[in-house]
């Protein structure tokens, strides 16, 4: 059974950081993408960044130069770095694996974790 668990969520305070783990297991995702996506109450799902399997990264605007994913292919885990946190990024994060490279849209995704939530306080 194939799953992704992510971690890391909490609260903090804006100009704070926190770190989201998101480890899978049930099979190999090397040659998947990872993705990032967040949703806050009321909104739509929203990308945040994604890896390939190449190692190319993907940000969506509001994150660049914050937000650092990276991946540990060896413990089949994926990770999101967020600094400098804004109350702008208080969401439910979700991880998720893609076969392919339409890595910002949500619809190309197979398997999603449940999500860790994120709150920042201003």
């Amino acid at each position: 059974q194939v799953q992704l668990v992510e971690s890391g969520g909490g609260l903090v305070q804006a100009g704070g950081s926190l770190r989201l783990s998101c480890a899978a297991s049930g099979r190999t995702f090397s040659s998947y993408t990872m993705g990032w996506f967040r949703q806050a109450p009321g909104e739509e799902r929203e990308f945040v960044s994604a890896m390939d399997w190449s190692g190319a990264t993907y940000y969506t605007d509001s994150v660049k130069g914050r937000f650092t994913i990276s991946r540990d292919k060896s413990k089949n885990t994926v990770y999101l770095q967020m600094n400098s946190l804004s109350p702008e990024d208080t969401a439910v994060y979700h991880c998720a694996a893609a076969p392919g490279l339409q890595v910002r849209l949500p619809s190309s995704y197979t398997y999603w974790g449940q999500g860790t939530q994120v709150t920042v306080s201003s």
